[in-house]
């Protein structure tokens, strides 16, 4: 505790438009070097900016979201730079009037027991141009320019320096990350370079004046962030301890080495010599267009969060989980509304044809989350994939606790089938049941005929748990269980095994 860390984070944002913020030109990943850089993007003379609506409308969409003010006013101004991929000698960006101010995320840092919630205090996100990309290989020893990024739009999204730790930097780049994919103004994806993360990092004693800051620059992976900052903390502090001095600057960090190396001296706001950009008016948002953005809004996690708990009786945990993602949270919905049954224990209606126990609907809602939660997380996760691209669809996952629920599988051979789904060997959950004859044993009498057997077979396993030994039942469960090839309804295996030893 002889040091507090503080840590700001600065995102850059790729918004998901077809065209660039200030020219017509494509922003499709992939293309070739430089063919999609137009006029406007060249900087060649006479050409003039044109400002691209869906640009502010993402911005827009991103205030509403994160609980921001959206700025009636905004100007465009030039940040003068000189650097080989930009070709206007400036960037265009916003200074000081961004389109959103302030802004909040909530976010969740830990694991198991030890989770605690905080609030990242936002201090404005701005639209920007994107730079081009300076290329170094394959080159005789020299550098290419590609200009395809050049205009591409971004949103900078900017904290207040609240976090503390490399942990809670990785947790909120996390919850931003998320929150951008789920209202749909950046596909988030980092390998391509659409989000990007600056962290500034600086130490201090508890309570003294922040520290001088060094900026760690495009941080496009999260392991690589949570590295790149504990680096940083440990060589600040160090530095300090042997009695040197941190000048501010803008470092880079290798993931090879795990180290970060200072690239230049970092520039204050005055070095970019800001001024409003004269080709582009100020931008005007009016409370109708704010309140149209709004309209067409999806439920954000947090509302979602809280319905999941009203109306379906999660756990918070659960809950968290399955609003992690928006293609998550649909998928669990998707699969709650196709099993047909209510989603959470209530009376029975009269006339249902499920054969219930004990007068109340079993926790479909819960049934389901278990599943997403559990082997389909699993089985995603040992394959690499995403769950939008999972091989098994809602439906059938509807399928499956809806045979579970009717009694027909056991949990068990249901995972059987979750397998055979999943490794495309039939598609319909009642035909692989059928196919395989994997339906559930659930008459009485054929069970206790099972269970005679396994008694007579093991006389040991049944002296020993009248003797007291819990153990010896499970293995006698397990017994009747392997007769049967894991086909009768364990419930009633289980009572009617305590009732033969009672």
């Amino acid at each position: 505790m002889q040091w507090e860390i503080v840590i700001g984070l600065e995102t850059h944002a790729q918004l998901k438009t077809q065209s660039k913020i200030f020219s017509g030109a494509s922003t499709a990943f992939g293309a070739a070097p430089n063919v999609q850089a137009c006029a406007v993007d060249l900087a060649l003379p006479g050409v003039l900016p044109v400002l691209n609506k869906a640009a502010v409308e993402c911005a827009i969409r991103f205030g509403l979201a994160v609980d921001a003010q959206i700025a009636p006013r905004s100007v465009f101004a030039r940040k003068n730079y000189f650097y080989p991929d930009l070709p206007k000698g400036y960037q265009i960006s916003q200074f000081e009037l961004p389109v959103v101010i302030g802004g909040q995320l909530t976010i969740q840092v830990g694991q198991g027991d030890k989770i605690y919630e905080k609030i990242v205090h936002l201090t404005r996100a701005h639209l920007e141009e994107d730079a081009g990309k300076s290329l170094h290989e394959d080159f005789h020893g020299k550098s290419g320019i590609d200009l395809n990024r050049a205009g591409t739009p971004l949103l900078e999204i900017v904290t207040e320096p609240d976090m503390c730790s490399s942990t809670e930097a990785v947790a909120y780049a996390k919850e931003l990350h998320a929150r951008v994919q789920w209202i749909g103004i950046c596909d988030g994806n980092m390998q391509e370079g659409s989000f990007r993360c600056d962290a500034n990092v600086s130490v201090r004693r508890p309570g003294g004046p922040l520290g001088t800051r060094r900026e760690i620059k495009n941080l496009n992976s999260f392991r690589f962030m949570q590295q790149a900052i504990d680096y940083e903390v440990k060589w600040q502090i160090e530095t300090l301890e042997d009695g040197g001095r941190i000048e501010q600057a803008t470092v880079l960090f290798d993931p090879d080495t795990g180290e970060t190396r200072a690239m230049r001296s970092k520039e204050d706001a005055q070095d970019y010599r800001y001024f409003p950009d004269p080709d582009l008016l100020p931008l005007a948002i009016s409370s109708d267009w704010i309140a149209r953005v709004k309209a067409a809004l999806p439920e954000l996690p947090g509302e979602m969060k809280q319905r999941f708990e009203t109306d379906y009786l999660l756990s918070p945990y659960d809950a968290a989980m399955l609003t992690a993602t928006r293609d998550a949270a649909k998928y669990f919905e998707d699969c709650v509304t196709f099993t047909g049954l209510p989603a959470v224990p209530g009376p029975v209606e009269r006339g249902e044809s499920l054969p219930l126990q004990g007068g109340a609907m079993p926790g479909v809602a819960k049934t389901c989350a278990n599943w997403v939660m559990g082997e389909l997380a699993a089985r995603l996760n040992k394959d690499g994939k995403d769950i939008a691209a999972a091989p098994v669809l809602p439906t059938q996952i509807a399928q499956i606790v809806r045979r579970i629920v009717d009694n027909t599988i056991s949990n068990k051979i249901a995972r059987d089938i979750f397998d055979a789904l999943w490794n495309g060997d039939g598609d319909d959950v009642d035909a692989i049941i059928e196919a395989k004859g994997l339906k559930q044993i659930t008459d009485t009498g054929a069970i206790e005929a099972i269970i005679d057997e396994v008694l007579a077979a093991n006389q040991k396993s049944v002296e020993e748990f009248r003797a007291g030994k819990e153990k010896a039942f499970n293995a006698l469960v397990g017994q009747a269980m392997k007769a049967t090839k894991g086909k009768a309804n364990p419930q009633q295996v289980n009572d009617l095994l305590r009732k033969k030893l009672s």
